[in-house]
């Protein structure tokens, strides 16, 4: 008994710092925030791999898992309205068993919650802690084990407002820093990420905050930060919070949201509602940064399925009517490589060559090759989700971007998480 009693202590207990590996997947669109997993030697059968476990149990809302060793983190809430109490759940990576819970003690705040409640966006996992921001703003900060360590709230320290639909950001944890972007009185501000203090406020920009994420690029031995807001394409200098430069030529309106995609000194931005698509050559000067307009168009305008860079090229789904579309990213001229609209709109993921595509209406997805000199969509194999979220509002579809780690493919469905083997037929 004693010996059984030590090894379910020890499956329970994080890992030694829990430290992310080329397997894991500690963040929002994976290691390097760019949708691309590390993982090699993947096996998808055409009909889908083989169902490891799912659970019911993970709460309401839209965000993504991070994983990082033997563990899965999630945020959710306890309903699907705003004001729905927020926590983060640790499951464990072999069976999907609840190892703790922490309520996040959410702050009542409006958005609008037709789509559904919950939180929206993924756990942040660095240095032996857990960040995750909530849908009203709460920035809280964790121990692996699933004590609270510091919290603010995005609106009332920073005076930030909440988008709409609520705020969907993943922080970016970055040189002993959590970045997030507050919006309205606060563009972008840094905190120290083991007390929460604040380290640098960025206010040369009183842009609206969107619903996308930060990426860190380095320019010339400089690190930026890259953002777009409900207004503009932003750059940020990490080391003192200064404005780099603020642009933008596609009209940003009602939401903005896909992750901006970095490749070498270019930065490509796209946003639904008809917004379309553009990319600049950035270069230093002094104290700012240039940014020179590649392109502007609507070859993709993406809503908030995101898009992978693939190296001159950019993948995602269009809603200009092309469907899925591989752009290059460097040339003036709306150089399309090809488009596809054999799978609807939806997210994607990128891992051992292949493009995990995840129809937001059927919960589909599909596995396409990942080349640009295909030419065409050639698919390796398709699955369905083995049931739907029933507590989904029927407004809300299936909108959290694909996880592969471990070897495992995670996909989730506002209240439900699916863990497929990838691994073996």
């Amino acid at each position: 008994m004693t010996a059984i009693f030590l090894v379910a202590i020890a499956l329970a207990a994080p890992t030694p710092k829990d430290a992310a590996t080329g397997s894991d997947w500690p963040q929002w669109r994976g290691p390097n925030r760019d949708g691309k997993s590390a993982a090699t030697g993947i096996v998808f059968p055409k009909s889908g791999p083989k169902l490891l476990w799912e659970t019911a149990k993970v709460g309401a809302g839209y965000g993504s898992p991070a994983v990082v060793g033997n563990h899965v983190y999630i945020i959710g809430g306890s309903g699907n309205k705003a004001g729905a109490e927020e926590s983060l759940r640790c499951l464990n990576l072999a069976d999907g068993k609840e190892l703790w819970k922490l309520d996040l003690s959410t702050t009542p705040g409006r958005f609008s919650d037709g789509w559904g409640g919950g939180p929206r966006s993924t756990p942040t996992v660095a240095d032996n802690h857990i960040y995750v921001l909530g849908a009203t703003g709460d920035l809280v900060c964790a121990t692996l084990d699933g004590k609270k360590v510091w919290s603010k709230n995005l609106v009332k320290d920073f005076g930030g407002k909440i988008p709409n639909w609520g705020y969907a950001e993943s922080p970016l944890v970055d040189d002993g820093h959590v970045v997030v972007t507050p919006g309205s009185d606060t563009g972008m501000v840094a905190l120290d990420a083991k007390t929460g203090k604040t380290a640098w406020e960025c206010k040369e920009f009183s842009d609206a905050a969107g619903y996308s994420s930060i990426v860190p690029m380095m320019l010339g031995g400089k690190k930026l930060y890259i953002q777009q807001t409900m207004s503009h394409a932003i750059g940020v200098f990490a080391k003192d919070g200064k404005l780099a430069f603020s642009t933008g030529d596609i009209k940003r309106r009602t939401a903005v949201i896909p992750t901006p995609v970095i490749s070498g000194e270019y930065v490509f931005f796209t946003a639904g509602y008809g917004a379309g698509c553009e990319c600049y050559k950035l270069s230093l000067d002094g104290d700012k940064v240039n940014a020179d307009q590649v392109f502007s168009n609507k070859a993709i305008t993406n809503h908030h399925g995101g898009v992978i860079g693939q190296g001159d090229f950019v993948f995602g789904h269009s809603d200009s009517g092309s469907g899925w579309t591989m752009l290059n990213l460097k040339t003036k001229d709306a150089d399309v490589a090809w488009k596809s609209t054999k799978l609807g709109k939806g997210s994607v993921t990128y891992a051992d060559g292949l493009f995990f595509c995840y129809e937001e209406r059927s919960g589909d997805l599909a596995v396409v090759k990942a080349t640009p000199d295909t030419k065409e969509w050639t698919e390796v194999g398709r699955m369905s989700l083995p049931s739907k979220s029933t507590t989904r509002p029927n407004s809300g579809k299936v909108w959290p971007h694909p996880v592969i780690a471990q070897g495992r493919l995670f996909l989730r469905d506002y209240d439900k998480l699916f863990v497929f083997d990838l691994k073996s037929n």
